[in-house]
């Protein structure tokens, strides 16, 4: 994005990519750049020179913008240029608390096998020694989960994960899936007869395994959980309810991300990777869908995928 001002911070010539970005009319150009942006800290910063780059956040927009300033052609002119790096940051932020939530989500397990492991060097009767190997087994065997799940994910992201599409009875999908995980609790299953989905099957059973077993752990013992698939507004939505104690909105839009925590106090003892939930929305956005979880009418949780009826 680029602006070309005089000294008294009057745009003379704005570029399409600023005139887009700060929604300005082309007509509106020449006029100050207050007016034009509303914006008092860009001005600011271009007023000094840029400060050697200077990074501001915008105020009416949720955006960062890294500002450089030149002289311009004319005298008394600057040429002010602007980078837009809102998505850079928040991929930097992204990063940053998946380094540090990985971190946590792998001392835990880390910390119990080495207390498993030097307690079995230790002077043990025969069943402290069987406790203890089954706990560091255990450990193991979650840190093995989670290192295979973040490799699911790497692959999915990097479409290395190629599509299979086959046309499958979606309520069959259910039950099988059902049958595989094991679920010690009633399933209820509600589908649309003769429900067709054109899709890779194995991805779909994947995504609806991980929802059905995100709804077994943190649903009360003894308690139901619903499935329904229906055809809608030309795509095939399927839910998955749970008789929980819910989720707070303000939680809704992080919840598929990688190792979000929204009791982390709580989560601490529900077995699992902390990847389900990723890995289910990056299986349905590569199937060109969408997730989303809502609250479930009479307490609970509800955590859905709608997929395009055709692809």
């Amino acid at each position: 994005m680029t602006f070309v001002l005089d000294h008294r911070m009057l745009v003379l010539r704005a570029n399409r990519a600023a005139r887009d970005f700060f929604e300005i009319a082309a007509e509106q150009v020449p006029d100050s750049l207050i007016i034009l942006t509303r914006e008092l800290r860009l001005e600011a910063a271009i007023r000094h020179g840029g400060d050697l780059h200077a990074e501001i956040r915008l105020v009416h927009r949720p955006s960062t913008v890294q500002v450089t300033v030149v002289p311009g052609v004319n005298p008394g002119e600057v040429v002010a240029f602007l980078t837009d790096l809102t998505e850079l940051r928040r991929l930097q932020t992204v990063r940053q608390e998946f380094v540090a939530n990985l971190s946590h989500e792998l001392r835990t397990p880390i910390t119990s096998l080495r207390l498993s492991a030097e307690s079995l060097g230790g002077d043990l009767a025969d069943a402290d020694r069987k406790r203890f190997a089954r706990r560091a087994l255990a450990e193991a065997d979650h840190l093995a989960a989670i290192v295979d799940n973040l490799r699911q994910l790497a692959e999915i992201e990097a479409g290395k994960r190629a599509l299979r599409r086959t046309r499958f009875d979606l309520a069959d999908l259910v039950a099988e899936v059902g049958r595989r995980i094991g679920l010690e609790r009633e399933v209820r299953v509600e589908v649309q007869p003769q429900l067709a989905l054109h899709a890779d099957r194995e991805k779909v059973a994947q995504a609806l395994a991980n929802l059905l077993d995100n709804a077994a752990k943190f649903s009360p013992p003894g308690s139901p959980i619903e499935v329904r698939a229906e055809a809608a507004e030309g795509e095939y939505q399927v839910t998955v309810r749970d008789h929980g104690p819910g989720i707070s909105p303000e939680h809704w839009d992080r919840i598929f991300e990688r190792f979000y925590k929204v009791d982390p106090a709580r989560s601490r003892d529900v077995a699992g990777s902390g990847l389900g939930l990723a890995i289910t929305k990056h299986l349905v956005i590569l199937m060109g869908g969408r997730v989303w979880t809502d609250a479930a009418d009479g307490g609970g949780q509800v955590f859905g995928f709608a997929l395009p009826a055709e692809p």
